[in-house]
């Protein structure tokens, strides 16, 4: 049996709108992988810059006698190199030649869905993302 020209056309315009709808959902998907895959970077970015201060804190914090407030200005002093916030809600903290730097992350699209993967509410605060490093003391020696 022969199909006439209007069954043909038919399928073809289902064909059209099958596609029309794959690529509806598609293309939201690929958006959101993305820009999943910018912020993530950007948190490790973030993260790897946060452990390079730390180090350069403990570092500094492991001499023989380091200046008062040596320690903290030199690890706002990286922050700031590498394009980072070095205000007050950037937590330093230093025992001995151990240094923590506690740093609040804000995703910039993907702030919601971290926080429901986080902290399981929808506050919208930031994430506190912390490195530490800890080097030999240098005055024991």
């Amino acid at each position: 049996m022969r199909r006439s020209g209007s069954d043909d056309r038919r399928i073809i315009r289902g064909e059209r709108g099958s596609a029309v709808l794959e690529t509806a959902l598609a293309i939201p998907l690929l958006l959101l992988v993305g820009v999943g895959l910018l912020e993530f970077g950007r948190a490790y970015q973030t993260s790897q810059e946060l452990t390079k201060a730390a180090r350069e804190g403990a570092r500094l914090a492991a001499l023989p006698n380091p200046a008062a407030g040596a320690v903290d200005a030199k690890v706002r002093q990286y922050l700031q190199t590498d394009g980072l916030i070095s205000d007050r809600s950037v937590g330093v903290s230093i025992n001995g030649s151990e240094v923590t730097v506690s740093y609040p992350f804000q995703f910039v699209v993907l702030q919601p869905v971290a926080q429901l993967l986080v902290s399981g509410s929808m506050v919208d605060s930031p994430i506190r993302v912390t490195a530490t490093s800890v080097m030999r003391n240098e005055a024991g020696s």
